[in-house]
């Protein structure tokens, strides 16, 4: 039992694909989906005409506006391996749902416009990537446009991001003048547009194309062929230990909008890319995948991802053991015992009811209220606790009211579960308990006021306070005279005080003025 326990883990290739917004992410998302014989069709994120949204955007607001505001799902086969995709939003103001999903993930993929090059969202995410430790691939995107020198795009991996960059393969001319890829890690050169039969081209042994090929007479080819010698000489050397501790990525180029370049990178992540491996738990304990007790956290609640239902969804990622359905788990926060009995697995919207997991798959528990988003379950004996989740401060505050008084009750339902998803968070004024909301950026607002109204039939009314720093204070310090007009006291969503200061300045003044009082950035 044990070997077939391992054996399935094995099989096991979970990423995320990070990325600055309209970099392509979803495009190549839904290119891999097609590869894996899940869609017929690609969506494109632009083709708002057509009713074709991207597969991954299911939200109603994701397909009115083409961005992708939640983090989606999506698991299949693919050459004897099981694949789970978590597509993050690329978008600032969600970057908290994106850091979370980057802790339930083996490794990752950076989407890079070639055009853009490196764009300040791919620098943040790539950081939390980085301090995780583990691999990123890399694939330049929109070849089919004019984009910027490769040698630019690969020396730009190292100065911004501090990671090397080995070349995969590399594109013969781009944009109007795109002819192929000089496939470097299968010795091969793969043909732009051209039918499935002959569109690659194997090399000879010196590196070259037959002479009969009209592609090796061309100046765009022997141009290439002076940037292969360039990188084989002072490039850096394919390195697989550096690849699994993240301090060198394999770069992939192509186009995901045509569908180029996609298949061979897919290939080749699925060979390189690490089956799931161990966790830390309670503290300083190592905790194998193969491990027979099945155990796993919740990185992800999503209320109503079926309008019709108002569901809500709280996904897990399987770190240890098998899941199987109506197998009976304990809650560490808790204690209490919950018998998961309804689990389904996700091709986006699209689900489907799932009998057993293993780790290194994702899995969607229908939740009644039970789970936070950080919680750990677990099936033995033996309790066990992942890490906390990265939680951020709010820096951005509004006012909200219910804009019907009679529909109070559609009204706090739906700020809960919203609050519950961890995309917003929750604060009533420690006076009046008037409901005050916090968010990293602005568009989580507008997401929270479009959810409400088309959600729950809400209509809210949302005034903003502003920037705020946010700072806790220990309730046996707290003297509610000390608030003032710059300086408003709220409690967060489980009673604990906290000041929301009107500047940094406000705040030197109270400590100045309370110098024994600590405040704290989180609890």
């Amino acid at each position: 039992m044990a070997n077939q326990l391992l054996d399935k883990v094995k099989t096991r290739r979970t990423f995320a694909i990070i990325s600055h917004p309209d970099a392509g992410k979803t495009t190549i998302t839904e290119q891999l989906l097609l590869f894996g014989g899940v869609i017929r069709q690609a969506g494109t994120v632009k083709a708002r005409k057509t009713g074709n949204y991207a597969t991954s955007d299911w939200m109603e607001i994701e397909k009115q506006r083409g961005i992708s505001v939640t983090s989606s799902v999506m698991q299949f086969e693919y050459d004897g391996k099981r694949i789970n995709i978590l597509d993050t939003p690329g978008h600032q103001d969600f970057s908290e749902d994106t850091y979370r999903t980057l802790m339930a993930v083996d490794a990752a993929v950076m989407v890079i416009d070639s055009a853009k090059g490196i764009e300040p969202q791919t620098k943040k995410l790539f950081k939390v990537v980085k301090q995780r430790g583990i691999p990123i691939f890399t694939f330049m995107n929109k070849l089919d446009r004019d984009g910027r020198p490769p040698l630019d795009l690969i020396a730009e991996l190292e100065d911004l991001l501090g990671i090397e960059g080995v070349a995969m393969d590399w594109p013969i001319g781009s944009g109007q003048t795109l002819k192929g890829l000089y496939d470097i890690a299968n010795h091969r050169v793969e043909l732009y547009h051209k039918d499935e039969a002959d569109r690659f081209i194997p090399l000879d042994e010196n590196g070259k194309l037959p002479e009969s090929e009209p592609l090796s007479q061309d100046p765009q080819f022997a141009e290439t062929l002076d940037d292969i010698d360039l990188i084989k000489e002072a490039g850096n050397t394919f390195d697989p230990e550096k690849i699994a501790t993240g301090d060198q990525t394999p770069v992939f180029f192509g186009s995901a909008l045509t569908n180029f370049g996609v298949e061979t990178f897919l290939k080749s992540f699925v060979e390189l890319a690490p089956a799931p491996e161990s966790h830390e738990v309670n503290g300083d304990e190592e905790l194998k995948a193969d491990d027979p007790e099945f155990s796993g956290f919740v990185f992800k609640i999503q209320a109503n991802m079926n309008p019709h239902h108002r569901d809500r969804i709280a996904f897990v990622r399987v770190a240890s053991g098998e899941f199987n359905r109506g197998l009976d788990v304990t809650l560490a926060r808790t204690g209490k015992t919950i018998r998961l009995n309804n689990a389904t697995e996700f091709m986006s919207s699209e689900r489907v009811q799932v009998d057993d997991a293993v780790a290194g798959d994702i899995v969607g528990l229908y939740d009644t209220g039970n789970f936070q988003i950080g919680d750990s379950i677990y099936a033995g004996k033996k309790k066990i606790e992942f890490p906390a989740l990265p939680e951020f401060t709010p820096e951005l505050f509004m006012r909200v009211t219910a804009k019907n008084v009679m529909k109070q009750k559609s009204f706090h339902k739906g700020m809960n579960q919203l609050v519950q998803e961890g995309a917003i968070q929750l604060y009533r004024n420690y006076a009046t308990d008037e409901y005050i909301l916090g968010a990293v950026g602005q568009l989580q607002f507008e997401v929270f006021k479009f959810r409400m109204q088309n959600e729950y039939n809400s209509e809210v009314e949302m005034t903003s306070i502003g920037h705020r720093v946010a700072r806790w204070i220990d309730p046996e310090q707290l003297d509610p005279t000390m608030s003032n007009s710059r300086n408003l006291l709220v409690k967060d969503r489980y009673d604990n005080p906290l000041f929301l200061f009107e500047n940094e300045f406000a705040e030197r003044f109270f400590q100045d003025k309370y110098p024994d009082v600590k405040l704290t950035e989180k609890l």
